[in-house]
């Protein structure tokens, strides 16, 4: 006997597009884990969600450009879906009473008709690295900036990829902890991890005193030029102001 359909769910009646932190010791989290503890806030806090149609119903939550596990993170994004309209710093503030210490919610905004993905196109890292001199930043810079190409190599489930992170520098400059980049969300996505291996390529002998890196996501959003700018900003995007490049 056939198996009959469940009945379809309603659509959502109204979305919500929230920016989290990944801060201290929540930057150790997967992407999993901070989905399964926003799960469970959400039904702490009682926020009325909306649910998917099929045998294996599920809330409406989409996730978009997640930051690697060991990074922190100023900009995260996630849309959410109810069903029924809620006032948005309402459940802001429930959520942040229910959710892990380390994955405060900073914003909640209406989502307008542009798409989260979409909008995601380029991240602001901060690369702290701890025992080099702050003299030596400025020559890392330059390499990266003067490089034509840098080919790194990663694991991936189907085994190791190599690639150049060249074409995913938008802006390189220093700063009193480290380098600060912009990276263009291309295909295949460069990480942080990727940017310190194209370091130790073409500047071995200056990170030969370096201790464990250190990468913490600024902003995340639209490029404008090279400027990230705010993707939850209504009316359209406008440029995040950036730092002076070295």
């Amino acid at each position: 006997m056939a198996r009959s359909q469940p009945p379809q769910q309603p659509p959502p009646v109204q979305k919500l597009r929230l920016q989290h932190v990944k801060r201290g010791t929540a930057r150790f989290a997967s992407h999993r884990d901070f989905g399964r503890a926003l799960e469970r806030a959400l039904r702490r806090a009682g926020v009325p969600m909306a649910y998917s149609s099929g045998f294996s119903p599920h809330p409406r939550i989409s996730y978009a450009g997640a930051a690697p596990t060991g990074t922190s993170s100023e900009a995260e994004y996630v849309e959410l879906g109810l069903s029924e309209r809620c006032d948005p710093q309402k459940v802001c503030d429930a959520l942040n009473r229910a959710l892990p210490a380390g994955f405060d919610i900073v914003k909640i905004v209406e989502a307008d008709g542009r798409r989260l993905p979409e909008l995601l196109q380029a991240s602001w890292w901060t690369i702290e690295l701890p025992g080099v001199d702050q003299q030596i930043f400025v020559q890392l810079a330059d390499s990266l900036r003067n490089a034509d190409r840098i080919d790194v190599s990663r694991m991936t489930k189907k085994g190791e990829r190599r690639f150049d992170v060249r074409p995913g520098l938008v802006k390189v400059w220093t700063s009193q902890s480290g380098l600060e980049l912009i990276i263009r969300h291309s295909e295949p996505l460069v990480r942080p991890d990727d940017v310190v291996a194209a370091l130790r390529l073409l500047a071995p002998q200056l990170l030969s005193e370096i201790d464990a890196p250190r990468a913490t996501r600024r902003a995340q959003g639209p490029l404008i030029g090279d400027r990230v700018s705010d993707p939850l900003e209504q009316g359209g995007p406008r440029p995040a102001p950036g730092a002076r490049t070295a």
